[in-house]
């Protein structure tokens, strides 16, 4: 479970606000890539709060509303690069460029942060980047639940709009479901056309 370890000793070094950062979205063939800010209060804790992948749909919305509430102490802010921006600077530039405006925009400047996975090239604070830090450390989990929470209900909202492929299902990845619907169908004005499933089903490759 993730544990306030690395906030502590950050905090130890004198930072007092401190962001955790996570994306998610980063793999579907359509819809966004969606990142989240989180800073925690320094009394926060959880039993159940982890990485997004491994808890169940019903118990992350329970704590996106926890998280979210005015009355949390919870700093956060989620940003969401549109499949044509992604198309334009490829998946990677839109994660980083997703991970920099949440934090940018927080309410209260951060002086530090700390990112799931590998360095993000140009973001604006000073940070530490924790391979597995959604497993590792409670503000960047929490950031994987806002993240997910809201990619989730905006491929909640695309499924509607375009029934056919089943994005109420996988949300936009790569399932057989969804491939056997984009080479029926062709893809939406929410595939990530760059992608090479998409391409593809483009007659492209």
């Amino acid at each position: 479970m993730p544990d306030f370890l690395i906030e502590e000793e950050l905090i130890k070094q004198g930072h007092k606000y401190i962001t955790g950062i996570d994306e998610a979205g980063r793999g579907p063939l359509a819809g966004p890539v969606v990142a989240a800010a989180v800073i925690l209060p320094t009394d926060y804790s959880s039993d159940v709060l982890n990485d997004s992948k491994k808890i169940s749909p019903k118990v992350r919305e329970r704590l996106y509303e926890e998280l979210t509430h005015p009355l949390s102490g919870v700093i956060w802010s989620f940003s969401v690069i549109c499949p044509k921006v992604i198309d334009e600077i490829n998946i990677l530039n839109a994660t980083y460029r997703a991970m920099s405006e949440s934090a940018l925009s927080l309410k209260m400047e951060p002086s530090f942060a700390i990112i799931d996975g590998k360095p993000v090239k140009g973001f604006p604070y000073p940070y530490q980047s924790v391979i597995k830090g959604d497993e590792r450390c409670l503000s960047i989990a929490a950031a994987s639940i806002i993240a997910k929470v809201e990619r989730d209900r905006l491929m909640l909202k695309y499924a509607e709009q375009y029934p056919q492929y089943g994005f109420e299902r996988h949300k936009g990845y790569g399932t057989k479901l969804h491939l056997n619907a984009l080479e029926k169908f062709g893809p939406s004005p929410i595939h990530r056309r760059s992608f090479a499933p998409v391409r593809k089903a483009q007659g492209l490759i």
